[in-house]
């Protein structure tokens, strides 16, 4: 009778099953991953992952207490320096039981049985993967969090401008040194400039000059008019 038992005895004496799930577990951590059936599979996940915890705690008595389970010292080893090291920041949830579909002898229901960390196709898809955004409610935490980096910005403007002068500094240099030759150069340039402007303003004198006489004349002979008009009278 199996009052009170949930666990599966996989048609098993105890000792017999002890023995079967102790070399399946050594199976799996010196090959990462084992096929057998869905029932196997599922007793074996809970043999094997309190040994796969123990064995982050690398002590001597944790290791003659997975190797009371195991009883094969190449497992235990392989356990301790590789397993341990890739899942210790995984707070459970070691295995992976994949079914396979049904076998064909007696249709027994089949799977695969690994450990997550070992999986290197699941891994790559997952850091190709981005992150999804999440909407929360800490919205003034942001808004205060940039506000805060701001000032910091604003602080590094300074600095760049600083070193920008500095960069300038050399090619300012170089253009003090260069610039007595380039006056000399543009100087016959700017007195050419300067004769042709004042000989333009003489021109524009010399045409105004007979405009004015003209219009003098003119009044002339108007104003002689009316006093010869006003003498008349």
């Amino acid at each position: 009778m199996r009052h009170r038992k949930s666990f599966n005895h996989l048609g098993r004496t105890s000792a017999h099953r002890k023995a079967m799930l102790s070399n399946m577990a050594s199976s799996l951590i010196l090959h990462k991953r084992i096929n057998t059936t869905v029932a196997k599979a599922k007793a074996l996940r809970t043999y094997v992952e309190p040994l796969i915890t123990k064995a982050k705690d690398d002590t001597t008595h944790s290791r003659r207490v997975v190797f009371s389970y195991l009883q094969n010292k190449f497992a235990v080893t392989e356990l301790f320096r590789e397993v341990s090291a890739k899942v210790g920041d995984r707070p459970g949830g070691y295995t992976r039981v994949i079914k396979l579909g049904k076998r064909l002898g007696d249709s027994a229901e089949m799977a695969m049985i690994e450990l997550v960390d070992f999986n290197e196709h699941l891994l790559a898809e997952k850091a190709t993967k981005k992150k999804t955004s999440r909407r929360r409610r800490g919205g003034k935490k942001k808004t205060t969090a940039a506000a805060a980096e701001a000032p910091a910005a604003k602080v590094e403007a300074p600095v760049a401008k600083e070193a920008a002068t500095e960069e300038k500094t050399p090619a300012s240099e170089a253009e003090i040194k260069d610039a007595p030759e380039a006056k000399a150069e543009e100087t016959p340039k700017a007195e050419a400039k300067k004769e042709e402007k004042v000989e333009e303003k003489k021109e524009a004198k010399a045409e105004v000059k007979p405009a004015e006489e003209k219009t003098k004349k003119k009044e002339e002979k108007a104003d002689s008019k009316d006093e010869a008009e006003k003498k008349e009278e």
